[in-house]
């Protein structure tokens, strides 16, 4: 049986002399399958990822939280551990995501009005929409939205 390529099949592979021989790896990656659309499912899972919206608090809810700010300010010596759901804004899309974080009160900045937490964490008390200490609720206080 005569092929078109019998002529030079069995010739011996000529290595060039002004390339440096190409180690497999690098052969074989130029065979890899290329992802030409990763970038665009990572937009769609962004276009699907849902945010909330921050929740504006009435009068009464208000006043409560306020009088938990002033129970843990007087309490702030004892770095009370104390759990906070506050409103986190999103970086890509409008409104967010609301978070719980329980851990010790270091301090209370005044001036900016940001809760510290011993272990880094920095709250702005304006995203703050509930703040809760144990099963009682802070100090005694309980309130549910």
């Amino acid at each position: 049986m005569a092929g078109e390529y019998d002529d030079i099949i069995n010739l011996p592979y000529k290595k060039s002399t002004t390339r440096p021989h190409m180690k497999l790896i690098d052969r074989a990656a130029q065979f890899s399958p290329f992802a030409a659309l990763t970038t665009h499912s990572d937009a769609i899972k962004e276009t699907g990822r849902l945010t909330s919206e921050r929740i504006t608090l009435d009068e009464d809810s208000m006043q409560l939280l306020d009088s938990k700010f002033q129970m843990l300010l007087e309490n702030i010596s004892e770095h009370p551990v104390v759990t906070f759901t506050y409103f986190v804004k999103d970086n890509y899309k409008s409104g967010g995501e609301y978070v719980e974080v329980t851990g010790k009160v270091k301090k209370i900045d005044g001036i900016e009005p940001i809760i510290y937490l011993e272990d880094g964490t920095k709250i702005a008390m304006i995203d703050v929409v509930e703040i809760h200490q144990g099963d009682q609720g802070f100090l005694g206080i309980s309130t549910s939205y």
